[in-house]
């Protein structure tokens, strides 16, 4: 039986180690809303206190530790959603006077979501993710209001 090849979605001949600020999307396994606990629109709680389910905390937890594992990336702005993150990460140029090689975006959603799959003993990730590459100031303004608005979305069904 020949199975559907899957798109590839990142650019071709692009250093995604590179610096710069990109815009990653991670999606659940099946669109699970598995990252909130219920929450239905006349929740009055401000954006930055939804109740995360536990699955959510490890995945907040996983967000905090990638800026001190990699000391080359920031975390610049994320938001957990019921079945999905959304998150601004910057990589810097870094040289410490050791041969290291950058990580690449790839390698570090693969780490992120290993971490997560291991300490909660299954996986709860779609296959990949959503990448783009923040390319200038307006752009990034639009990024980050998106992810800060993206809970309204939720929270007004």
């Amino acid at each position: 039986m020949d199975l559907p090849k899957r798109k590839n979605i990142r650019l071709n001949d692009y250093n995604y180690s590179s610096n710069g600020a990109y815009f990653i999307t991670i999606c659940t396994k099946n669109k699970e809303n598995l990252l909130w606990k219920n929450v239905g629109a006349n929740c009055v709680r401000p954006l930055e206190q939804l109740p995360l389910s536990k699955i959510g905390i490890v995945v907040e937890n996983e967000i905090h530790k990638l800026n001190t594992i990699y000391e080359n990336i920031k975390v610049d702005k994320y938001q957990i959603m019921p079945n999905h993150i959304h998150f601004i990460i910057f990589i810097y140029e870094y040289y410490n006077g050791r041969t290291q090689f950058a990580p690449t975006i790839s390698r570090i959603i693969k780490q992120f979501k290993g971490s997560i799959t291991k300490q909660i003993e299954f996986s709860i990730w779609q296959k990949s993710f959503y990448d783009r590459i923040i390319r200038n100031e307006k752009e990034y303004q639009e990024v980050w209001n998106y992810i800060h608005n993206n809970p309204l979305k939720y929270l007004e069904v």
